[in-house]
């Protein structure tokens, strides 16, 4: 039998009572929130309401988190493997991070707003114009001390291997703003990770309403890895190379049966 996150593009994913549930509870956190998250935003201040509905929605969705590792909170770019839209609650809430993500995540209705309201910097990775902007809006975001989540994989992966980093997606980074460290990350989805994972031909759509209606919650372990050294910082594809091979060892290292097949 296939995969879930396989399955045939016309095999649609059914609405449960579960995921209505899901859902409905998402949006009444989100009414709770979006006020006081108004109100610091007026004011100028920087809202934690992100986080906290960041946290929430994650909860809801079934998340139970743990973390390893020192997690670095400021002046930090982490560099992380990318499985599922689930990630982004992960390390929006656990980590505060804000996100590089593709242009087409602003423009989409509501999902767009959110975005915009955790800072996500948009990239237009076909548009060789916009290069010079999207490479000072990164720079500037970090240069604030927040910190901000690069998926160099570029899509979602496999969850149970690590697909080939892309060194143009760090070239913003290059050379690194000062005080700023990269910190690879790596989201462990155990066991169940070829199910979590989102991949073509599954829409976006038929994922987040599959792991809605999940049963089981959905237990991850974000590792947080040692801060790559300062000589990586000079070269993309010597970052590129380093933080993959960074996560690649603690995937070894958490599931030796899992990354055996996928050395890509």
């Amino acid at each position: 039998m296939a995969s879930p996150s396989i399955a045939s593009a016309t095999d649609r994913a059914p609405v449960t009572w579960r995921t209505v549930c899901r859902l409905a509870l998402m949006v009444v956190v989100l009414l709770f929130l979006i006020v006081p998250h108004l109100c610091y935003r007026a004011v100028g201040r920087p809202s934690p309401m992100v986080m906290a509905f960041l946290n929430a929605a994650g909860w809801i969705a079934g998340l139970r988190i743990r973390t390893t590792g020192t997690r670095l909170r400021r002046d930090v770019l982490f560099v992380s493997n990318h499985v599922s839209w689930l990630d982004i609650l992960a390390l929006g809430g656990a980590a505060r991070s804000a996100f590089v993500s593709k242009a087409e995540v602003g423009a989409t209705p509501l999902v767009g707003w959110l975005a915009d309201q955790n800072h996500t910097i948009y990239v237009q990775r076909e548009a060789k114009r916009e290069i010079h902007n999207q490479t000072n809006a990164l720079r500037s975001a970090l240069a604030q001390g927040r910190p901000v989540t690069l998926f160099p994989e570029g899509t979602t992966g496999p969850g149970d291997g690590l697909l080939p980093f892309r060194p143009s997606l760090l070239q913003a980074v290059i050379p690194t703003p000062p005080r700023l460290q990269v910190q690879p990350v790596f989201l462990d989805y155990g066991e169940e990770a070829p199910d979590i994972a989102w991949l073509d031909p599954e829409s976006g759509l038929d994922n987040f309403k599959r792991m809605l209606a999940r049963r089981r919650p959905v237990a991850l372990t974000i590792h947080y890895l040692d801060p790559l050294p300062d000589e990586m910082e000079s070269d993309r594809k010597l970052l590129a190379e380093a933080a993959r091979s960074a996560i690649v060892a603690r995937m070894e290292t958490a599931r030796p049966s899992a990354t055996a097949r996928h050395r890509l």
